[in-house]
């Protein structure tokens, strides 16, 4: 009886050095990336809040110029950007599935199919890289990455231009707003203040934190609660819950070696630095509209919320979780899904 006594006495605080060890690695690592700057334009105004709490709400409204971004929301939607003339950015990103496209990878020019899940394009503006890798640091070099890429525009900007130029709507529409008309670099701009206007403020959580106690039922609360006990706040933080550090996918437990399979597409930020201690590196994404955007992670393997919570807790906490413990912080990242033009996605 004793010996079991020890052994469990032993093992417990093994799990509790786990768990500490995590959110040192967590904050360290965090510690370790750029700071996290809003890829808005100069002089907006943005909301700062006097909330004690490590997730901050949404901007209500944020000052845009509303003819770029009725442009760019043309443009957004032109066929014309990818080299079969069938591609759009919404394809990809559809409203209505939250700004993405509920496929484990996405389909882009001729049939091409992608070899990471696509992110929602809500709120990417707020993020401080752009890419699963964090291979762009903003939205234009973000657009140069996928007109050039053959899984989904494969185009150049150059044939791009001379196809809108066949446009005499899009001609007067830039000269309207462009000295120097349509572009590169205008259509770039165009798109980006459209981009910049795709945020999805008024979430209930967010309603929550601006002091509405009401705004989320006491199980949604408990989830929270559990959401910062546990550790998940260490990555999902700030105002988009995330986007703003890199973490490795696996923390606690090798995931790809469990899962198998491994492709090039799991090595993460090591594409792009070729550093060994980047390998399995990952931008950690936004929770922001996380309930609508299924299915999860850079490989689109979680079918379901809950099977996210049970994969991060295992591999990044070291910490199995209960299923009513899952529920209730699934029920808390539903409150996260906000509004776009004043509709709930």
């Amino acid at each position: 009886m004793q010996l079991l006594l020890t052994w469990r006495f032993w093992r417990r605080v093994s799990l509790i050095g786990l768990i500490l060890l995590s959110f040192l690695v967590a904050l360290l690592w965090q510690r370790l990336q750029t700071p996290h700057q809003l890829t808005l334009p100069k002089n907006t105004p943005v909301e700062t809040t006097t909330v004690r709490e490590p997730i901050q709400p949404i901007p209500v409204a944020i000052a845009l110029n509303q003819n770029k971004v009725a442009l760019g929301k043309q443009l957004f939607q032109d066929v014309r950007f990818s080299k079969d003339n069938r591609v759009s950015c919404l394809s990809c990103h559809n409203f209505s599935m939250g700004g993405a496209d509920r496929k484990a990878y996405s389909t882009g020019v001729n049939g091409a199919v992608g070899i990471v899940n696509t992110p929602s394009v809500f709120n990417a503006a707020f993020n401080f890289r752009l890419n699963w890798d964090g291979k762009f640091d903003n939205l234009s070099s973000h657009l140069d990455g996928l007109m050039q890429n053959p899984l989904a525009l494969g185009s150049r900007w150059d044939e791009v231009v001379n196809k809108l130029r066949q446009s005499t709507q899009y001609k007067q529409a830039f000269a309207g707003i462009y000295p120097n008309g349509l572009t590169q670099d205008n259509i770039k701009d165009a798109l980006i203040a459209y981009e910049q206007s795709l945020y999805t403020p008024n979430s209930r959580f967010d309603q929550f934190l601006r002091g509405n106690k009401q705004a989320l039922t006491a199980a949604e609360q408990k989830g929270y609660q559990m959401f910062k006990t546990y550790g998940c706040v260490s990555c999902h933080q700030g105002m988009n819950v995330g986007g703003n550090m890199f973490q490795k996918f696996g923390v606690i437990g090798d995931y790809f070696a469990n899962r198998g399979n491994i492709t090039p597409a799991d090595f993460g930020r090591y594409n792009v630095t070729k550093d060994e201690a980047d390998r399995y590196v990952f931008r950690v994404p936004s929770l922001r509209n996380v309930g609508v955007t299924p299915p999860y992670f850079h490989d689109g393997s979680a079918k379901t919320l809950e099977d996210a919570i049970a994969v991060m807790a295992k591999y990044q906490l070291g910490r199995p979780l209960a299923k009513a413990q899952i529920n209730l912080i699934a029920k808390f990242l539903d409150s996260l899904t906000g509004e776009y033009q004043g509709k709930s996605l």
